[in-house]
């Protein structure tokens, strides 16, 4: 994942500098607009931070009580794509302020690992889930950008990304809320080509809430699933996204 982040990271560099050996200025007046549109396209990796709550007591079929030690994890980044379009209102020479409604569709690889009960190895018995994922935010974001260097103009950005998850089942083990909200924090650069603004960008989400939907294992009818939902008490989503902005 690194290695893929970091040659897109240097084509767009040398974009940025074979930009700046231009003495002409591209679309010297775009950055004068007071507001103006563009499209995103992009890539994404997510993971999820969860919170085991340990011991747990489960309800055998005789009618007797065990304890249980259950975890979860998502064992690895899953990537997807993002697509989305965007509105940018000029605040001043260096401030700006952008609204990029996305769509984001991924994937989610989740184990949960069963320490009580184990293999016939001593591995402890596992359950997974793929959870698919489709969230449509709103993303609103404040933009600081340097002077501009001949065709090219870097910036940081900041802001709060409220979205609206539109995934998941009743018959899986974990199910989140249908909302949540990420901070996100980012840097990116303008490249300033003859007939358009490429703006490659980086950027980095965490949720600021616990998406989990609490009351789904109650409403499992398999109870052999249940002990796994109820395993799981906090979960914070994190995602990497890489974006091309064309305006």
């Amino acid at each position: 994942m690194s290695r893929l982040f970091s040659i897109i990271i240097l084509l767009a560099t040398a974009l940025a500098v074979r930009a700046q050996g231009n003495a002409v200025q591209n679309r010297p007046y775009t950055d004068l607009r007071p507001f103006h549109l563009g499209v995103v396209v992009g890539m994404h990796y997510q993971d999820m931070e969860f919170t085991n709550i340990g011991p747990q007591m489960i309800m055998n079929d005789d009618g007797t009580q065990s304890e249980k030690i259950i975890t979860c994890d998502q064992d690895r980044w899953d990537m997807g794509f993002n697509v989305g379009v965007l509105g940018e209102l000029r605040l001043s020479n260096h401030f700006a302020f952008r609204v990029a409604p996305t769509m984001y569709f991924g994937n989610r690889h989740i184990t949960f690992y069963n320490h009580t009960d184990k293999m016939e190895n001593g591995q402890p018995i596992t359950q997974k889930q793929d959870m698919k994922t489709v969230y449509i935010g709103v993303p609103l974001n404040i933009i600081f950008s340097a002077p501009r260097l001949d065709n090219a103009r870097p910036y940081l950005m900041a802001g709060l990304d409220p979205m609206i998850n539109l995934s998941g089942g009743d018959n899986d083990y974990l199910k989140l809320k249908p909302y949540d909200i990420f901070l996100e924090i980012g840097l990116g650069c303008d490249i300033y080509l003859p007939f358009f603004k490429l703006r490659p960008e980086l950027k980095f989400c965490y949720s600021l809430i616990n998406s989990l939907d609490k009351k789904h294992p109650d409403q499992l009818r398999d109870d052999n699933m249940i002990m796994y939902a109820k395993s799981v008490n906090d979960t914070r989503s994190k995602m990497i996204v890489l974006s091309f902005y064309f305006e």
